[in-house]
């Protein structure tokens, strides 16, 4: 019987999020605050109460600050209008990169956001000057924690592993769950409960591609 839902892989660690992808659906529904720079015709009724004057037909002023999800506020995004500004979540900011550049270990990144890496990489897509900081934070916070994980995921076998998970984000939960189908299944072949050690899905995919170029 087939599954009702092949998991499609994530691209919000890119360009563009993949709107296939579940993950990215619910990443982009996250909030981000941002400041109105030029009155919006009409959204009045929508973004303010009735006490402060939003009549129908009257437009969002300039300089109301908002919280709007990720993909609308991509979408009214304009470098040349200036539609509205983003401001960064508390998470990204200066503050928080400090703590993360000591010792990004003790950081529950899944209370913070659950889409942490995957948010703070589509926040490159407004003009904050502070992007490159963003981005080597963000690398520099994987790579702080990568080890510490996939050591955790080849050190539980047979455990119960909801505390090892609950503090990381669902980027890291899905490197874990890789670190531990491996063990499981080496574990298997060692009993002689498989048949033969197959090639990852990143190998095969790798195969598929350097066979698709010798044929061109």
């Amino acid at each position: 019987m087939s599954e009702a839902y092949f998991p499609v892989e994530s691209g919000a660690l890119g360009p563009e999020e993949n709107f296939l992808s579940l993950d990215d659906i619910l990443m982009s529904q996250e909030k981000l605050p941002v400041r109105v720079e030029t009155p919006m015709p009409r959204l009045g009724a929508f973004f303010l109460e009735r006490g402060a004057g939003a009549e129908p037909d009257h437009p969002l002023p300039q300089g109301t600050k908002l919280e709007l999800p990720l993909w609308l506020a991509k979408g009214l995004f304009d470098h040349k209008r200036r539609i509205l500004s983003v401001e960064l979540p508390k998470m990204y900011q200066e503050g928080w990169r400090t703590i993360f550049s000591a010792d990004a270990n003790v950081v529950d990144l899944h209370k913070m956001g659950p889409h942490f890496y995957g948010f703070g990489s589509q926040l490159l897509h407004f003009d904050s000057p502070e992007n490159a900081d963003i981005s080597q934070s963000l690398l520099q916070t994987f790579i702080g924690r990568f080890r510490r994980i996939m050591d955790s995921s080849q050190n539980s076998y047979n455990e119960d592993t909801s505390a090892l998970v609950a503090r990381l984000d669902e980027t890291e939960r899905g490197l874990f769950q890789i670190g531990q189908k491996g063990l499981n299944d080496f574990q298997s072949w060692e009993r002689g409960q498989a048949s033969q050690i197959t090639a990852s899905s990143l190998v095969q995919n790798y195969k598929k591609r350097k066979f698709t170029n010798m044929e061109d």
